[in-house]
C-alpha cells in the first residue's frame, strides 16, 4: 500500500507510534497531488505552503501528546460551497463577487477545532446545480478512472480528489444526490446523513453535508467531529453519543427493499441493474429478507421539484445585471430563465411535491428496514457534458433514485458494487430510516467487508 493510501485510523496509529509524522505524510501527499491535479482539476484555493505549516504544527502537537482532536494532522478538503473564513465562495460561477467569507461554516469550524489540515477547497458547477464537473468558474474536473469521463457532481472535485487519493477525507454537500451521484461514478463511499446530522450554513430543504472517502470506516470516523451541533443550522440535530466506529450488524430478521425502477428518469443500464441485484443477494445470504419494492417517485414529483428549483435559482439571479447573468454557464442560465415565468402559485405547487416525496418514502419504510437501489442509472457520460442528458429541458433525469431521500430527510450512502465492462465504477445506494445513520453505515461496512472494497485505485498519469 502506498503511503498516500493510508486510512485515518492507520494514520493516527502511525502518528502515535512516531513511524510517520503529519508533516512527512503531507509532503508525500503533496507530491501525489502534483502528479494528479493537472489532469483532473479537482481543487480550488489549493495552498500547499499553508498545509505544510499546519502539518508541522500538528507534528509538534503529536510529539507532545497534546493533539486537538481525533482528526489532528489528517488532510481534508471541503467543497467550495462550504465557507472557510477569509476565502471567497464563488459557488462555481463567474457571476458572483469574490468576497472573503466572514466565518467558517459549521463543517469547517469543527474540522479546525479538531486539528485537521484543511489544504484546499474542491470544485463544483455553477450554484451546485449540476451533476457534473463543468463550471463557468473552475477548470473542468474529470474522473480519475477515465479522464474523458465525468466525475458527476455537484461534489465533483471532492469525488475526483477522493478517487485519486488526495488524502482520506473530503467533505461534500448533497441536495438531490450531490454526494452520492459522484461517489457512484468514481467508486468511492459517499454518505448523506439524516438531515441536520451534520449542520449546514446556509441550511435549506434537503441540503445535507456529508463525507466522501475511500472506505466506510473513514466516513464513520469523521462523523464524531462533523456531527457536533451548530446553532446556525436551524435544523441541526441534538448532540449524539453514537459510537460511530461500532459498525457490526446482525441482519437476521431484517427486511430490505430492492428498488430497480425509480419510477421516472433515465432507464437503468443493464450492467448496473445486474450489479445491484448481485449485491442484494449478498444481503440475503447474510440473513436478510430482500423484497422487490415499487418506486417512491413519480413524474409529477420530479417535474414539480424542477419547477420549484428553477424559481428558486431565478430569485437569486434575477437581480444580477445582464453581463453577470450572461456569465453563468449557459446550461444553468437557460434552465433558470424559465423561472422568470413561474407564478408564485406554481412555485408553491412545485414545492409541495417534495412533501409528496416524503409521504411516499415514509410509507415505504413502514414495510422495510432498509433499501437498496442503484445510485446512478447510467455508467458514465463525457467530461464536457453538463449532465447525463446534456439537455437543460431534461435536467434531473439522473437523480430519480437519490433525490427522494433528501426530501424525506433519511440517511443514504453510495458504495461501489462493481465495475462495468468498460472499467468504470458502479454505485449501490443504501438507504435507512430517518435518524438511523448507524444502520446505513453498518450495512455499508458489511457490504465492504464482503467485497473487500475497491482493490485497486487509479494511479497518477505518467508524464514524460
Amino acid at each position: 500500500m502506498a503511503e498516500t493510501d493510508l486510512t485515518i485510523r492507520e494514520l493516527r496509529r502511525r502518528f502515535a507510534d512516531k513511524s510517520l509524522s503529519p508533516l512527512e505524510y503531507w509532503l508525500s501527499l503533496e507530491d501525489h497531488i502534483a502528479a494528479w491535479e493537472p489532469s483532473i482539476s479537482a481543487l480550488y484555493l489549493y495552498d500547499p505552503e499553508a498545509a505544510r505549516a499546519r502539518a508541522k504544527a500538528s507534528t509538534e502537537r503529536w510529539a507532545k501528546g497534546q493533539t486537538l482532536g481525533a482528526l489532528d494532522g489528517i488532510p481534508v478538503t471541503l467543497k467550495e460551497l462550504i465557507a472557510t473564513k477569509g476565502q471567497p465562495v464563488p459557488v462555481g460561477t463567474r457571476a458572483v463577487d469574490l468576497k472573503p467569507a466572514e466565518a467558517d461554516a459549521p463543517a469547517a469550524a469543527r474540522l479546525r477545532e479538531d486539528g485537521a489540515v484543511i489544504f484546499a477547497k474542491t470544485t463544483c458547477p455553477d450554484y451546485g446545480m449540476l451533476s457534473s464537473g463543468l463550471s463557468s468558474f473552475h477548470p473542468l474536473s474529470r474522473n480519475p478512472w477515465d479522464r474523458m469521463q465525468n466525475p458527476g457532481g455537484s461534489s465533483a472535485g471532492a469525488a475526483a480528489a477522493a478517487a485519486a487519493g488526495y488524502g482520506p477525507l473530503h467533505i461534500g454537500t448533497d441536495i438531490g444526490g450531490s454526494v452520492r451521484l459522484p461517489a457512484g461514478w468514481t467508486g468511492i463511499f459517499g454518505f448523506k446523513p439524516s438531515h441536520g446530522r451534520i449542520p449546514a450554513d446556509p441550511y435549506y430543504v434537503g441540503r445535507c453535508v456529508g463525507p466522501m472517502t475511500r472506505t466506510v470506516q473513514d466516513a464513520a470516523f469523521s462523523m464524531a467531529t462533523l456531527s457536533r451541533p451548530d446553532w446556525r443550522d436551524g435544523t441541526s440535530l441534538p448532540p449524539n453519543d453514537f459510537d460511530w466506529m461500532n459498525l457490526d450488524i446482525d441482519m437476521s430478521g431484517m427486511t430490505i427493499g430492492l428498488m430497480l425502477d425509480a419510477g421516472c428518469g433515465l432507464a437503468v443500464d443493464d450492467e448496473i441493474g445486474a450489479s445491484v441485484e448481485a449485491a442484494a443477494k449478498r444481503f440475503e445470504a447474510a440473513g436478510a429478507t430482500v423484497i422487490s419494492v415499487q418506486p417512491v417517485l413519480t413524474r409529477a414529483m420530479l417535474d414539480g421539484l424542477d419547477t420549484f428549483w428553477r424559481a428558486r435559482l431565478w430569485s437569486e439571479i434575477a437581480g444580477l445585471d445582464e453581463a453577470r447573468r450572461d456569465s453563468i454557464l449557459p446550461y444553468i442560465g437557460d434552465w433558470a430563465k424559465a423561472g422568470a415565468d413561474i407564478s408564485g402559485v406554481d412555485a408553491v405547487r412545485g414545492f409541495n411535491q417534495t412533501i409528496e416525496m416524503r409521504r411516499n418514502c415514509g410509507r415505504l419504510f413502514t414495510t422495510v428496514d432498509a433499501l437498496l437501489s442503484p445510485t446512478n442509472p447510467i455508467i458514465s457520460y463525457p467530461a464536457e457534458w453538463a449532465s447525463p442528458t446534456n439537455d437543460p429541458a431534461r435536467p434531473f433525469e439522473h437523480i430519480a433514485f437519490t433525490v427522494p431521500w433528501n426530501m424525506s430527510e433519511q440517511p443514504a450512502a453510495s458504495i461501489n458494487c462493481g465495475f462495468s465492462r468498460s472499467g468504470l465504477p458502479i454505485g449501490l445506494q443504501i438507504v435507512g430510516p430517518r435518524f438511523d445513520d448507524m444502520r446505513v453505515l453498518r450495512l455499508s461496512k458489511a457490504f465492504e467487508d464482503w467485497t473487500g472494497g475497491v482493490k485497486s485505485w487509479p494511479r497518477p498519469p505518467v508524464t514524460s
